[in-house]
Formats: C-alpha cells, structure tokens, sequence
C-alpha cells in the first residue's frame, strides 16, 4: 500500500494534539498528551504523541506519507528550525531533522498560527483561489496568511507579526516597552498585564467588570474592541483578503467580542465613505467553537511546497 495518510501535530505551551487525515481529509483519530519542557523533553513528547495517534488510527507508520508540526516560536520552515520558543523552554531546534530520525517520514515545521490559517483555510472549506487572514486573539496576538491558497510568510518571515504594530501612543506599554501596541490591546498576555489581579482568566474578568460600570474595565475593554478592530482593518488594507477568521482564546467570547468590534466598523464607515465600501464587518468570522485547526493545518503541511525565507539584496 502506498502511504496516502497525513499525521499533524500542534505543539502548544501545555499539550500537545495530534491528528492523523485521511487522503479525503477526514480526521482518523486524535490524541493529546502533556507538552514537555525543554528541548529534549519536547522531542520526547512529540514522539510519544505521533507514536500513539498513529497505533490508535489502526495503520503502519509505513502507511504515513508526511507528518507535519505546528509550533510556537521563530520557524526556519524550510530546515525545520525551531528558536525562541521561551514558554516550551526551547532556545535552539532541530525539531524536523530529529523527528526525520525518529520516524523515516517527510517533517515539515512551521510557525504555530501559520499551521492554524492553514488548518482554517480547509476547515471552512474555502475555495483554491480564496485569500484569508487568521488572526489569532490568545496569549499573544499575530496574524497568519493564506493567499490564493497558498501560505504567505514574507520575505524574512515576519509577516503576519501585526501584534507589534504600534496604533495608540498613549497606550500602555507591550514587552518591547513600546507604547500601544496591538498586542498589549487585544492579547490574553496584554489585558492580564493591565488589569493586574492575577486572575485566570482576565479577558472575562474584565468584560465583567467592565459590565458592572467599574471605569478602568471599561478602559480596558474599550482597548481589546479597538485592537481587535484595528487588526481587522489592518489586515483587510494591507492584503485586501477576503475572509478575517478570528481564532484563539478569546475568541471563546462570542458576540461579547463581536459586537463590540462591529459596533467600531459601524461608527468608521459612518465617517467614511472608503472604510464603508470595504464591508469590514461582512468579511469578519469567529472561528467555530472547539475547533482544533493547528494540529489540522499542520497534517495539511505536507502538501505545500517548501518557501525558503530569503534576504532581498541590498542594491547600493
């Protein structure tokens, strides 16, 4: 039998899930386990989570045609390098050529919001000639891009990076010590920092105060509505896509995020003709509630060519 079965693994900062696809795209089986910390404890884990969802799945790991890997952190996506993956304890990896060696299949590595665009492009099941964004609203806020159906990653693979575009320089200050970052607006990591009780889950926490009329709350959700907004019409300007799926931790939030936001799309289209004609609020979606595109995008992987990052020459 030829190997027509696809395993996708997203590494997070807690678990890690992985997935094997059939070739119709069809999820086989899943599994999750603990994420270790540390280089070698990673590996570990990775391998212990391919090993099982591929003996769960009920096939020969010779029947496994790629294994694709979602990961947070800088990614050489072309030699499968992971660097700075702080919350995995992760300075330095060789994440593709080790798990090559573990399992003698095809690894692809890549940025953990660039594999969950992916994962959203197919989920929704959008057409081959669609452009999309996937903003990512978690610990950290950034963008991933699918353009045609093809990811997009820049000419030093940054884009996307929209996290640290600074848009209120009377805001607070992000981890760089810049001031009104979008990160900091409209990130878990960025509302936690402003609200400050060390709660755990802060987002909520500060919509609920924020609806019992406490004023530093309503500050701060008006900063999350604006971020959020902002990363939108960023997005939509820059790259014109026709679909912003918005993903992560709070995106849980529902219509308590989402309508905050529209409520600013209406208000910029009422003082622009421009802005109106561009139907932010049309080309915004929630991503479906429970939906594990990371790992899914990462089984996806396989299927795209290798884009290697490049440095444009400096013509003097």
């Amino acid at each position: 039998m030829s190997a027509r079965y696809r395993v996708g693994v997203d590494i997070g900062g807690t678990k890690i899930d992985a997935v094997v696809l059939a070739d119709n795209g069809a999820v086989l089986q899943r599994v999750r386990h603990a994420t270790g910390f540390g280089e070698a404890a990673v590996v570990s884990s990775a391998i212990e989570a391919i090993t099982e969802v591929v003996e769960r799945a009920g096939i020969r790991l010779q029947d496994v045609a790629t294994i694709g890997v979602g990961i947070p952190g800088a990614v050489d996506s072309t030699l499968g390098v992971v660097s700075h993956a702080r919350n995995l304890g992760v300075e330095h990896l060789d994440l593709a050529a080790r798990l090559t060696a573990a399992f003698g299949v095809p690894v692809r590595v890549e940025n953990d919001v660039n594999a969950a665009a992916i994962g959203a492009f197919h989920l929704l099941e959008l057409p081959p000639t669609a452009s999309m964004s996937y903003l990512n609203l978690g610990t950290g806020l950034a963008a991933g891009l699918v353009l045609h159906g093809e990811l997009w990653r820049g000419a030093r693979g940054a884009a996307g990076e929209i996290g640290h575009i600074l848009v209120d320089p009377g805001g607070p200050l992000d981890l760089d010590g810049q001031p009104g970052g979008l990160e900091v607006m409209a990130s878990g990591s960025g509302i936690a920092r402003q609200w400050g009780t060390g709660e755990s889950n802060s987002v909520t926490a500060v919509l609920d105060a924020a609806d019992a009329g406490d004023e530093r709350a309503l500050a701060i959700r008006a900063r999350l509505y604006a971020g959020v907004a902002a990363s939108v019409r960023i997005l939509v300007l820059t790259m014109d896509v026709d679909l912003v799926v918005i993903g992560g931790g709070i995106s849980r939030l529902g219509d308590r995020l989402l309508d905050g936001v529209t409520g600013l799309f209406d208000a910029w289209s009422e003082q622009s003709p421009f802005i109106a004609s561009l139907q932010l609020g049309d080309r915004v979606r929630l991503l479906p509630d429970g939906a594990e595109v990371a790992s899914l995008g990462a089984a996806h992987l396989g299927e795209l060519v290798p884009a290697p990052v490049s440095t444009p020459e400096v013509v003097a």
